[in-house]
């Protein structure tokens, strides 16, 4: 539902095909050892972030993991270095205008008390441009490192839908209230200052498997899929959560731009980072993980996985035609939004809104771009 108070909110702009780039608060979507890949300083996110405001995407998000991908890679490697996602936000929401901010919470690791505080402060600073990408988690090793055991899949999202509850209520409760559920019990609970944001800011999230699906579609204002779903598996989305929750949601997912003047070219630097300096440890973890632990990936996405080294992300390949060629298909398929990742963010974000976003208006795609007066 968009409330007045929502509307600033970037996520509900009138674009067919809404663009974000994804996890510039660490590596984004690709696993590769080359030695110039992109490096997830303050300075190098907040570059991107800049560019990204100004050519009008609608979501800046930031991955949360306490751990590097897996669990099992060494302590230093680049995978692991995560800047805190609602530190991240805060800081981000203050040098853009227009972009929603998300940061991605995991859910058993930090109490709705200490996010519903967290959100609600980063919508004021944002002036309601907050958003909250939720997930139950599936790093064995980080929950390990919390001391904590990792619930059987479907446990994660009883305990997730009580927690969003608790999260919901502290955002728009008048008066103190008590609340003992299954997993958390509060006592004279409360939260101020509330979301700009009412009845909540946006909420994100992934839901794959059966119970995750069901949990986005009845809670989420966007439905995180993964890449490589056809129309058919996309329209179950929109229909589920017509049908039985009476709610219309947006479809987003991942994808990894490529981009060269000529089509071999791209090929080329896409062999380049992605079969020469294959990540090959770090892949092999993050497929073995998500196979394991959160029923998203079959052997068939697992060797997808492997050889295009994304974070579960279409690799999108080619010139500034190719690239709209294939966005254009995905909105097709049904996807209203994707977040994208870059070999080197700030200059890739800068090439593609200089080629390939013109196209794109020019085929009623996305509308041309006016940033709002601050």
């Amino acid at each position: 539902m968009v409330t007045e108070s929502r509307r600033r909110n970037a996520i509900f702009s009138n674009n067919k095909l809404k663009l974000g780039t994804f996890a510039t608060n660490t590596i984004g979507g690709i696993h590769t050892s080359a030695p110039d890949g992109y490096r997830p300083t303050w300075e190098n996110s907040l570059r991107a972030a800049k560019v990204a405001d100004s050519a009008g995407f609608e979501a800046l998000l930031g991955l949360a993991r306490w751990k590097s991908v897996g669990g099992e890679m060494p302590i230093d490697h680049r995978g692991g270095i995560v800047l805190d996602p609602f530190t991240w936000a805060a800081g981000i929401a203050m040098a853009t205008n227009y972009c929603t901010v998300l940061p991605t919470c995991h859910a058993p690791t930090v109490h709705p008390l200490v996010v519903a505080k967290q959100g609600a402060t980063i919508d004021h600073i944002s002036g309601g441009r907050f958003g909250l990408n939720i997930v139950g988690g599936w790093n064995r090793s980080e929950f390990e490192m919390f001391g904590q055991p990792l619930a059987d899949h479907d446990a994660r999202y009883d305990y997730l839908e009580e927690w969003l509850g608790v999260l919901e209520r502290l955002w728009s409760a008048k008066e103190e209230f008590d609340f003992k559920g299954k997993f958390l019990t509060l006592k004279r609970a409360m939260s101020r200052p509330q979301p700009i944001q009412q009845p909540r800011p946006v909420i994100m999230n992934a839901g794959v498997s059966g119970r995750g699906q069901r949990f986005a579609c009845q809670h989420a204002d966007c439905c995180f899929v993964t890449a490589g779903l056809g129309k058919e598996a996309i329209e179950s989305y929109k229909n589920l959560a017509r049908e039985e929750f009476g709610r219309e949601v947006g479809i987003w997912t991942l994808g990894t731009i490529v981009q060269g003047d000529t089509k071999q070219k791209a090929e080329e630097f896409l062999n380049y980072f992605a079969v020469q300096y294959e990540d090959t440890p770090a892949v092999d973890a993050w497929v073995a993980g998500m196979a394991k632990e959160s029923r998203t990936l079959d052997n068939q996405a697992t060797r997808f996985a492997r050889i295009v080294v994304t974070t579960g992300g279409n690799p999108i390949v080619g010139t500034a035609t190719d690239i709209a060629d294939q966005l254009e298909t995905l909105s097709e398929f049904g996807v209203d939004g994707i977040l994208l990742s870059w070999f080197d963010f700030e200059n890739g974000l800068k090439k593609f809104s200089e080629t390939v976003l013109p196209i794109l208006e020019q085929r009623g795609l996305r509308e041309p771009f006016h940033p709002p007066l601050v």
